[in-house]
């Protein structure tokens, strides 16, 4: 078969398998997850010091995982967390206990506190809601 059939053979299959009918298929965008505002506060964070140590939940804390310390709030439960000072936000899943330290509403993971651009402050005014 020459290289002209080939080819000719090449683009009718092509231009067959393009006039198939496909159903029409509507994305929809995502929906936003609801949230319940809980409160406002500053947030810290811990890392290194206790990268590996049982958390208040028996799991081992991990620096680099998107986890936070609450009070009161039950071990699981998935919180936005949003840095006052510059708007960006991360969703972090409650693991441990705490914070201590007077005045503040959540302790972030490394991790957590450097997606929320807090790293190098230490401390930061930040909103709090709860997701669905």
């Amino acid at each position: 078969m020459s290289a002209l059939m080939r080819y000719c053979c090449f683009f009718v299959l092509f231009g067959l398998s393009a006039c198939g009918s496909r159903p029409d298929v509507s994305v929809l965008p995502a929906p936003e997850r609801e949230t319940v505002f809980l409160n406002e506060g500053q947030a810290s964070y811990y890392g290194a010091r206790h990268h590996g140590r049982k958390t208040a939940s028996g799991e081992r804390f991990n620096k680099n995982a998107l986890t936070a310390a609450h009070k009161t709030l039950p071990f699981g439960s998935k919180v936005r967390v949003t840095n006052l000072r510059n708007q960006r936000s991360v969703v972090v899943r409650i693991n441990d206990r705490g914070p201590y330290a007077k005045r503040r509403v959540i302790d972030l993971s490394e991790q957590a506190a450097r997606e929320i651009g807090m790293i190098r402050s230490g401390v930061a005014p930040v909103r709090l809601e709860l997701l669905k």
